[in-house]
């Protein structure tokens, strides 16, 4: 799965990791609707939206004609998921129609787009971009419409958005790799607030491939955290109390 969302009661999952492309040609990549018994019900087939629609400018050393499909959110309805490799945001009905937000690679060329969420009327979206690591990643917001535009630069391996208030805070999986050797680095995951002057403020500290985030009811922020290249068991989920500064986890 790549992300679950709820529309009422009813959960969504969509699907990251099915269709021919990842060995597993019998189920295609898509939304799927979780019943009450834990089976499932495909509400669209993502699979064969992206081959029928192709985008302007998608990786060729890196194709995956099914996609990797990563954050889906609910509004209303209606549902919206976006795909890093081919680099789009496409909208799902509550009966399976599938049509297109923005082909994210038109304009931006293959800029990988990860997290997604959606705030004040609009979704933002930051981009993970091509390895090695560096600062060349960008969080964009985009209007219902399509239309979009940078809100912040210069950051590394985007993997979450949140917000709290009116406050944007994003989780960098790595810093930059400066020299030869592995992609991502370890330990030098971070959350960082985008200040009002597009400077960005490091709020916490010392991370290894974190994954994803999120504001709690209790106001503190909780980040997966071992989210990858790690064994099975290895993963876990730390919590950050931003009101008492910043720091390491």
């Amino acid at each position: 799965m790549g992300d679950i969302a709820f529309v009422g009661n009813k959960l969504y999952a969509v699907l990251a990791g099915a269709g021919c492309s990842h060995g597993v040609a019998d189920i295609p990549n898509g939304v799927l609707q979780v019943n009450r018994d834990g089976g499932t019900t495909q509400l669209a087939d993502l699979s064969a939206f992206q081959q029928a629609n192709p985008v302007a400018n998608s990786e060729e050393d890196d194709f995956e004609p099914d996609g990797t499909w990563y954050s889906m959110v609910a509004l209303g309805s209606t549902l919206y998921a976006l795909e890093p490799n081919h680099g789009e945001l496409d909208k799902i009905t509550r009966d399976g129609q599938i049509s297109r937000v923005i082909d994210i690679s038109a304009s931006q060329g293959h800029v990988v787009p990860t997290a997604m969420v959606f705030h004040g009327g609009s979704f933002y979206v930051g981009t993970l971009m091509p390895f090695p690591a560096s600062t060349t990643a960008k969080v964009y917001r985009i209007t219902r419409k399509g239309a979009i535009s940078v809100v912040a630069e210069g950051l590394t391996t985007v993997v979450g958005l949140a917000f709290q208030g009116s406050q944007l805070y994003v989780l960098e999986t790595s810093a930059p790799v400066t020299s030869p050797g592995p992609p991502v680095l370890p330990g030098t995951g971070q959350v960082v607030r985008v200040q009002k002057s597009g400077a960005l403020e490091p709020v916490v500290t010392g991370l290894t491939f974190p994954t994803a985030m999120t504001f709690g009811h209790d106001g503190k922020l909780y980040i997966s955290n071992f989210g990858f290249g790690f064994p099975a068991g290895s993963g876990e989920v730390v919590r950050a109390d931003l009101g008492k500064g910043s720091g390491r986890h």
